[in-house]
């Protein structure tokens, strides 16, 4: 279920709850007269199935809500009879919907080109070179894990779908800036390394477990698919575990590394290999996850419908 919270101007209150109690997706509702402070007004929340949550928004910001505020977040736990009933009354399943309000907040937080963005991609980039220097394909995976780039690439994907083109640009910015950034924090720490012999043409010589990072084959791109399709459902779905395993399957941010690192030692031929897989890579993401948002999308459009059938038959 979902939780949502409502600063309510007085004089929309009657209409807020009565909005709410018509609804059979809400199981809870509290009402705290005068509490709130800024903006000023009465305090509401509810407890929502997820499958009602966006109409259930847009009909509150339609009665001119978006003058006091809403706010809401995932529940962990809803154990009620009135809970049991809202989800009987509604049709499909809690964790197949979406909530696109939070779908398209989380895609503008994470189109940002931050300052921790960059920190984040420099720091994995330069973990990727190392492990890449030291042919460690664990160094590699900690490298993944760290790197930070599908949050701009999920955004371009709903951007793309949702034809928010601002969020397109604003997301694409932050990786057009963010990986040569990275590249060239970790191309100046692999000259500075050569300078005090820590690291030599021949170190990547021998490195022959992390040679996938250059070798491109019909799997390079079959993996972006798969990765990109598991991320976007772990984002719209809200499972966020899931997201640590797309992650480690792509290889953004070793290509990445790679390409730093092997360009001040001169492999350029692996580096061009490496460039390439960067960028099936960012291609594969997108592509999939765009596929994946339009199914999700049609899915939850169905959903409603049926939704509001039942209600019309009511």
């Amino acid at each position: 279920m979902f939780h949502l919270r409502l600063l309510v101007p007085p004089a929309l209150t009657a209409a807020v709850c009565q909005a709410l109690a018509e609804n059979p997706g809400v199981a809870h509702v509290v009402l705290v007269r005068g509490a709130a402070v800024r903006p000023a007004g009465d305090l509401v929340e509810a407890d929502v199935v997820r499958e009602v949550t966006d109409e259930l928004v847009d009909e509150l910001l339609g009665l001119g809500l978006d003058a006091g505020a809403v706010t809401g977040q995932d529940l962990a736990l809803a154990r009620s009879e009135q809970a049991r009933v809202a989800e009987r009354a509604t049709p499909g399943e809690s964790a197949d919907s979406v909530v696109w309000q939070q779908v398209q907040e989380r895609a503008d937080d994470e189109s940002v080109p931050s300052g921790t963005f960059l920190a984040f991609l420099s720091i994995a980039v330069l973990l990727a070179a190392i492990g890449v220097v030291l042919d460690s394909p664990i160094t590699i995976v900690g490298a993944m894990v760290v790197g930070p780039e599908f949050g701009p690439l999920a955004a371009i994907s709903i951007g793309l779908v949702l034809r928010r083109w601002a969020l397109v640009r604003r997301a694409a910015l932050t990786l057009v800036l963010g990986f040569p950034a990275a590249v060239a924090v970790t191309a100046l720490a692999s000259w500075l390394a050569t300078g005090v012999h820590l690291i030599a043409p021949v170190d990547l010589d021998i490195s022959h477990q992390t040679d996938f990072i250059y070798r491109i084959g019909p799997f390079s791109f079959i993996v972006a698919l798969l990765a990109g399709a598991a991320g976007m459902l772990s984002m719209t779905t809200g499972k966020s575990a899931a997201l640590v395993g797309v992650f480690i399957s792509v290889t953004t941010v070793p290509a990445a590394g790679y390409v730093a690192v092997g360009s001040v030692l001169h492999h350029w031929g692996p580096v061009g290999g490496a460039a390439l897989q960067l960028a099936i890579n960012l291609v594969g993401i997108v592509a999939a996850a765009v596929a994946t948002l339009l199914v999700v999308r049609w899915v939850d459009v169905r959903r409603h419908r049926r939704l509001q059938e039942r209600a019309v038959r009511r």
